[in-house]
This record gives structure tokens, C-alpha cells and sequence, in this order.
């Protein structure tokens, strides 16, 4: 088959899409498909064997001043670009409405030269997808959760009418539930997230298929003779997203028997403004290590130097982090959020998981494995037998492969 891959952000460091589309691109490829990405910035690393198309974004969303760029003074005017400006001052997020439309732009030239048998988006769902579908090629999407988890986190926390105003404004629901139920299939990373899509979307059971993400055990793996930290708790993730529940997992530190530290690998964010209030309100300045952005390479042996990952989420989608730490045979301290118990197995075998919001079942379960360390190496080599039996991108993409072919023969 020609596939044509869609993610409107593509480095794999940028996030769960971009490690998505790395992955499933290279295996697609092993399966002898003619595999092409278009994408948008941070743009994905080179793929052998993938031919990568580039859309440019201005990211107006996130710039604060210095707009105008030298060497192009007037490309704030053009359309789309002008459009973005205006909606990121209102607080509107844009990225995914207007790189749908730069990939229908992007399309109509690459159709020129190339058919593709079907096209897969990656949780972008924006309105020019609309219009590439008139192009008459099965089209399908992979939503990792619907957004309306994302929103409805943020009202958890003390919030002034106006950033609740903006957070309104900023996840583009109605566009998304819009798309999705308009498309030929949705793809998702577990039956939890089907759940959550069909209850925010509306889309039909039937038209959503559930292939679970895989993980790389070649890359992450138990690196051994390498000394563990005593006391020592790791937590990977932004630390500013709500919905990771990094508050409960400071007051848990608060109540721990064993005083240990922990160490936080969120990528280096630039923007942290709820995060050190929290520290300084729970006194753990002392406690705490910022790793800041870091390669795999030393997110690998970070895994192996300390004696749990935490993981306190209120809801994932799938949940990389935790299968990362199991392939390398760390015990996880984990909560039953969104699809994560679909992830780490069940509780004190494969990991210890507690309910969502419950500082204190996660103080309880570090304590324990910190205490019983013979334990938790046994619960870590359980876990990696898990990941290997459960998640690899080989079965993801053979997965994909039916679906492709499913939307195909329907489409004709």
C-alpha cells in the first residue's frame, strides 16, 4: 500500500504523537508499504525509508513578542498565518485547524505525483480534512484520548474567570467531534479511550478500532551493574499538564515514611508556573531534581539508577512513561486513571496501583516498595515480561495493516 501519515507536530520529543509516528512509520515500512509523513514543526528526525513532506507553523501561540520575522516581513498577512495570529491573542490554540488546512494545500501538490491507498491522521482532526477527503482516498485518525480529558483537569484546580474563559476557548472540541464522526474509521490506544471518545464525540462504537501502542525494548531495557539511588522516586512527564496529578504526588512525598527524593524529567518546559508555587507550599525544595531536556540514552539510565517510578495521573490515554519504566524493570506506583490499568497489569504483581487523587495510597506504595526491595525486583521483571508480551510496534502496525485494508474494500 501508499500510506500517507498526517501529524501536525512530528519529533518524536515533542510528545506521544510524535513518538507515534516515528515508530509506526518504520514498521509500516518493514511490512513493505510505501510510507510518505506530512508534518509539522518540531519536525520529526530522518526515517529510512520514508519520504517526509514539511508544513511550516509560526507558532504565534507561543511567541510573546518579535512576530514579525526580517527575512520575511509580510508573512503575518498571508491568510492562514494572519488567522493563527489573531486567534493565539484570544487565546485560541489554532495549530491543528490551520495545519489541516496547510495539509490539504500540501496534498493537492503531493497528488500530483503520488495515490495514496488511505490517509492516517494523528489526533490533529482539524476542518481541512474536510476537504482532503474530497480527494476520494479512505481516510482514518488516531484520537490517544479526546481533549475534553485535558479540559475538564484544568477545572479541578483555583483558576480566575478569565484563564477558565481561556481554557474554554483553547481545546477545539466542537471541530474535533465535528471531523471525527465524518471520517472512515477512528483509531485509539485502548478500550478506555474508546469509552471516552464515543462519550465526548458521539462517534459510533463500530467505527472505532483499538490498537495498542507498542514500546521499543530494544532500546529501553534493565541497563545492569548500574547502582541504585537509595531512596530515590523518578516521575517523567510535563509536570504542568493537570491531568498527570503531580500536586498529589508532593503531598504524598509529605507523608512518606522513607524521605526520598525525586526526580523530575518533563523535557526542560520553559513555561512552569504552577509547579514551583506547589514545591514551595509543600516545602520540598530539597527534595526535588529538575532533570531539565535529556536524551533517551539518559532517560534509560535514570530508570536504572532509582528504585520506583510514580506515575499519579488522573487519566492517560495509554501511558508511555509507565511502560517505558516497566521495560526497564523498574516497579511503578501507579493509579487506575484512564487506560493505565490497561497498561501495568494488575495491582502488586505487575505494579501498585492506587485510585486516582489518593496522596496517601501513594505514599503507602512507594513506602512499600522502598521497604521491600527483593519485592519490587521481582515485580519489575514481571513487568518487562508484560511489555514484551503485550505492546510492540510489530503487532501495532500488522494491526493498522486490516484496518487500511478494512477501510479499503469499504470505500470502493
Amino acid at each position: 500500500m501508499k500510506i500517507c501519515l498526517l501529524s501536525y507536530r512530528g519529533n518524536p520529543y515533542c510528545g506521544g504523537q510524535g513518538i507515534y509516528l516515528m515508530y509506526l512509520a518504520r514498521e509500516l515500512v518493514k511490512l513493505g508499504h510505501e510510507v510518505h509523513t506530512v508534518v509539522g514543526p518540531p519536525y520529526p528526525f530522518e526515517m529510512e525509508g520514508v519520504t517526509s513532506h514539511y508544513i511550516s507553523n509560526h507558532n504565534y501561540f507561543n511567541v510573546k513578542k518579535n512576530y514579525i520575522k526580517p527575512h520575511k516581513p509580510f508573512a503575518t498577512l498571508q491568510p492562514l498565518n494572519l488567522y493563527e495570529f489573531i486567534a493565539s491573542k484570544l487565546g485560541i490554540f489554532p495549530e491543528i485547524e490551520t495545519f489541516s488546512f496547510r495539509a490539504f494545500l500540501k496534498m493537492k501538490e503531493i497528488l500530483k505525483t503520488h495515490r495514496f491507498d488511505v490517509i492516517h491522521d494523528n489526533q490533529c482532526l482539524g476542518y481541512g480534512f474536510l476537504m482532503i477527503k474530497l480527494f476520494g482516498i479512505p481516510f482514518v485518525s488516531t484520537i490517544h484520548h479526546p481533549l475534553s480529558i485535558d479540559r475538564s483537569t484544568w477545572f479541578e484546580y483555583p483558576s480566575d474567570f478569565n484563564l477558565k474563559i481561556k481554557r474554554v476557548l483553547y481545546y477545539p472540541l466542537i471541530m474535533q467531534a465535528f471531523v471525527a464522526n465524518r471520517l472512515d474509521r477512528i483509531i485509539t490506544v485502548s478500550h478506555d479511550s474508546a469509552v471516552e471518545i464515543h462519550r465526548a464525540f458521539g462517534v459510533p462504537g463500530k467505527k472505532i478500532s483499538v490498537v495498542y501502542n507498542g514500546m521499543d525494548s530494544s532500546i529501553f531495557y534493565p541497563k545492569k551493574n548500574m547502582k541504585k539511588k537509595k531512596n530515590s522516586i523518578i516521575f517523567v512527564g510535563n509536570v504542568e499538564d493537570r491531568k498527570k496529578g503531580v500536586i498529589y504526588l508532593f503531598k504524598a512525598m509529605t507523608m512518606l515514611k522513607n524521605k526520598a527524593t525525586l526526580t523530575i524529567v518533563d523535557g526542560g518546559a520553559p513555561n512552569r508556573n504552577f509547579i514551583p508555587r506547589l514545591i514551595d507550599k509543600f516545602g520540598l525544595n530539597d527534595r526535588i531534581i529538575f532533570t531539565g531536556k535529556i536524551t533517551v540514552e539518559r532517560l534509560i539510565e535514570l530508570y536504572s539508577q532509582h528504585e520506583v517510578a510514580v506515575f499519579p495521573s488522573l487519566y492517560e490515554g495509554f501511558g508511555f512513561p509507565a511502560a517505558e519504566a516497566m521495560a526497564c524493570e523498574l516497579p511503578v506506583v501507579t493509579t487506575t486513571g484512564g487506560a493505565l490499568p490497561e497498561v501495568v497489569g494488575n495491582h502488586m504483581d505487575t505494579a501498585y496501583v492506587v485510585e486516582p487523587r489518593d496522596p496517601e495510597g501513594l505514599a503507602g506504595g512507594i513506602d512499600y516498595m522502598l521497604d521491600n526491595p527483593a519485592f519490587a525486583r521481582r515485580m519489575g521483571q514481571k513487568a518487562r515480561k508484560r511489555i514484551l508480551s503485550l505492546f510492540t510496534w510489530e503487532n501495532a502496525a500488522l494491526e493498522l495493516e486490516k484496518i487500511y485494508r478494512e477501510v479499503i474494500i469499504a470505500h470502493r
